[in-house]
């Protein structure tokens, strides 16, 4: 599949990222490739595989999974008192749905 210009600035807009054309073709040229090598993966046979999934490990009992604990956050002060524009609990960021 052929990545064109227009869709990575397509894409880039829907991102609100400004590209240097320079950015642009690096962008088109590196998300051709992805897309390529996806193709690739379609054609592989997978009928036979069986689905893979952590779950499925934990039910049948054999599950290497540590239990989930709840763990205060201690970090959140240091890290609100280095953002440049930060109202305890939160970060303010610039408005983007007007556009």
């Amino acid at each position: 599949m052929k990545i064109s210009r227009e869709d990575v600035l397509r894409v880039a807009q829907l991102a609100h990222l400004e590209l240097s054309p320079e950015e642009v073709e690096t962008y088109r040229g590196q998300l051709d490739e992805i897309l390529n090598y996806i193709g690739k993966l379609q054609e592989l046979d997978v009928t036979n595989v069986e689905p893979m999934a952590q779950f499925a490990a934990a039910a049948a009992g054999d599950s290497n999974l540590r239990e989930d604990t709840l763990v205060p956050c201690t970090v959140v002060n240091d890290v609100l008192d280095n953002a440049p524009d930060a109202v305890k609990p939160f970060f303010r960021v610039p408005k983007v749905i007007e556009r």
